[in-house]
C-alpha cells in the first residue's frame, strides 16, 4: 500500500505500456496489483485524471470504453515502421507539445466549408495514383464487392480485430478467429471486447451483404453506427442517433461543436461533398478526417469512420484497408493533427502505409483462393433465404426457392449445399444468412444443439 500522491503517479506511469497501447481502467488496476500497489478506483481515477492535465496521460473514449494511453513516446518516429514525409513530421512534433503548451480551440467551420469536392485534395495526385496501382484488383468492371467476397472470411477477422485493438480490445487475431468462426468467447476477457469484435463483424456484413445500397447517406451511417455501438452505450438511445449533447476529447485542447443543429447539417454536409468525390481515395480519406473531426455520434466516432473508409474502395472492387499492422502511435497523433491543428498530412503518410500492408495481405489471399463454387453464386440468395427458414420455420426445401423448371440434378445438389450450411451454422455466421441472434439461439435450443 502506498499513499503518496508522487508514488502513486509514478506507478500509474509504469503500468501504462510504453508502445502507447491504450488501456482500460480495470487493466491499470490489474497491473498495479501486480506490483504490489493497491487503490481505490476513485483515487486512481483522481491522479490518471491529473496525468492528463499535466500531458503525460491521455484519456480517450466514454463511459464503460474509457481507455488511457501514454503520451511520452518510449520509440522514435522512425521506430513506427512509416515512410514520413517532411510535413508529417512537422506535425508530428507539433501534436507532440503537451497539453498545457497548445492552445485550446474549437470546430473550425471553414475545414469543412472551403473543402470543394474534385478541386481540393488531401492526398497529391501522384501518392492516389499510387494508392490505385496498390489496390487494383482486375474486378473494377465487376458489380460493387466483387472484390470483398472474395476475401470476406479474412477481411471480417483482420479488420474486426484491428479495428477494435485501436480502441483498446484485449482479444488477439486468434481469438477473434474464435469467436467470429465459431462463436468462442476468449476465457478471461471482458464482455466488452466479445461484444465490440461482434459489432464489427455485423457492420462489415452490412457492408459486404449489399455494397451496392449502402452509400454516403445518413440512413447508411445512422445504422453503421448502430451496428458499432450496439450494448456499448452508457445511453443506448444513442445507437444509431446524431449526438444531442456535448463531448470531450481525452488529452486534447479540441472541443467539438455542441449544438445538434449545427452537428446534423455538417454531418450531411460531409456525406453530400463525401458522395460527389470521383476518387474513391479521396473520398475514403475524406470520411476518415471529417467524421472524426465533428464526433456526430457520442462514442464510437473513430469506429464508424475506419468502416466508412472502406465503403467507396468496396464499390470500387478496391482492395480494402483492413488497418492491420496499422502503426497506432503514427494514427491516433495523425487523428489528433486533425482535430487541434486541421493538418492532414500525418494521417496521409499512415494512410498510406496502413493500405500498402493491407494490399499485400489481400493478394497473396486472392492468389492462393480457389475458383468459386458456380453454384454457390448462381443460387445465393435462394440458398441465404432457405438456410434462414429452416431456423425460423423448422424446416425448408430448396426447389421452393428456385425457378419450377430448375434441373433435378441441380435441386439435388442445391439441397445438399442447404443441409450443410444447416449442419455448420454457428453463432459467428447466423447474420450471413439474415438469422438475428434471438432466433439463432431459440432455433438452437429447440433443436437441441
Amino acid at each position: 500500500m502506498i499513499n503518496a500522491d508522487h508514488d502513486i503517479q509514478k506507478a500509474l506511469l509504469a503500468a501504462l505500456p510504453t508502445d502507447l497501447t491504450v488501456t482500460s481502467i480495470s487493466q491499470i488496476e490489474q497491473r498495479l496489483m501486480d506490483q504490489g500497489v493497491t487503490v481505490s478506483r476513485r483515487t486512481l481515477q483522481r491522479h490518471l485524471g491529473l496525468l492528463e492535465v499535466t500531458g503525460q496521460v491521455i484519456k480517450e473514449g466514454r463511459s464503460v470504453a474509457v481507455t488511457y494511453r501514454i503520451a511520452e513516446p518510449a520509440m522514435s518516429v522512425a521506430a513506427t515502421g512509416i515512410a514520413m514525409s517532411s510535413a508529417g513530421r512537422e506535425v508530428w512534433n507539433l501534436v507532440a507539445q503537451p497539453v498545457i503548451a497548445k492552445r485550446p480551440v474549437t470546430y473550425n467551420q471553414d475545414f469543412l466549408d472551403h473543402y470543394t469536392p474534385n478541386a481540393t485534395f488531401y492526398l497529391p495526385d501522384s501518392m492516389r495514383s499510387q494508392l490505385h496501382d496498390m489496390g487494383r484488383t482486375g474486378t473494377a468492371n465487376r458489380p460493387a464487392g466483387t472484390h470483398l467476397r472474395d476475401v470476406i472470411g479474412r477481411l471480417m477477422i483482420d479488420l474486426s480485430w484491428a479495428s477494435s485493438k485501436l480502441e483498446g480490445n484485449t482479444y488477439t487475431r486468434l481469438d477473434t478467429e474464435n469467436l467470429i468462426r465459431f462463436g468462442t468467447a476468449a476465457q478471461g476477457k471482458d464482455l466488452i471486447d466479445a461484444q465490440m469484435i461482434l459489432n464489427h463483424k455485423a457492420a462489415i456484413e452490412l457492408i459486404a451483404e449489399s455494397p451496392e445500397e449502402i452509400g454516403y447517406d445518413s440512413y447508411s451511417f445512422l445504422n453503421l453506427h448502430a451496428l458499432l455501438s450496439e450494448n456499448l452505450m452508457a445511453d443506448p438511445a444513442a445507437s444509431g442517433r446524431l449526438r444531442r449533447r456535448p463531448v470531450d476529447i481525452g488529452g486534447s485542447v479540441y472541443t467539438p461543436l455542441a449544438i445538434p443543429q449545427r452537428i446534423e447539417a455538417n454531418f450531411q454536409t460531409i456525406l453530400d461533398k463525401a458522395g460527389q468525390i470521383s476518387d474513391p481515395f479521396e473520398t475514403s480519406f475524406f470520411l476518415m478526417v471529417h467524421i472524426p473531426y465533428i464526433q456526430p455520434f457520442e462514442d464510437v466516432n473513430k469506429r464508424v469512420s475506419r468502416l466508412g473508409a472502406n465503403i467507396p474502395l468496396i464499390k470500387h472492387n478496391l482492395s480494402p484497408l483492413s488497418f492491420i499492422d496499422m502503426p497506432e502511435e503514427a494514427y491516433f497523433r495523425g487523428t489528433q493533427a486533425i482535430y487541434e491543428f486541421n493538418r492532414t498530412e500525418l494521417l496521409v503518410d499512415v494512410y498510406l502505409a496502413a493500405y500498402e500492408r493491407s494490399c499485400q495481405r489481400y493478394a497473396a489471399i486472392v492468389q492462393s483462393l480457389p475458383e468459386p463454387d458456380p453454384l454457390r453464386l448462381r443460387y445465393r440468395e435462394a440458398i441465404r433465404a432457405a438456410v434462414r427458414d429452416v431456423v425460423l420455420d423448422g424446416h425448408a426445401v430448396i426447389a421452393d426457392y428456385v425457378a419450377a423448371d430448375t434441373d433435378p440434378d441441380v435441386l439435388t445438389l442445391l439441397q445438399a449445399i442447404v443441409d450443410a450450411e444447416v449442419a455448420n451454422l454457428h453463432e459467428g455466421n447466423a447474420l450471413r444468412f439474415g438469422i438475428r441472434r434471438s432466433q439463432f439461439e431459440q432455433w438452437k435450443q429447440q433443436s437441441g444443439r
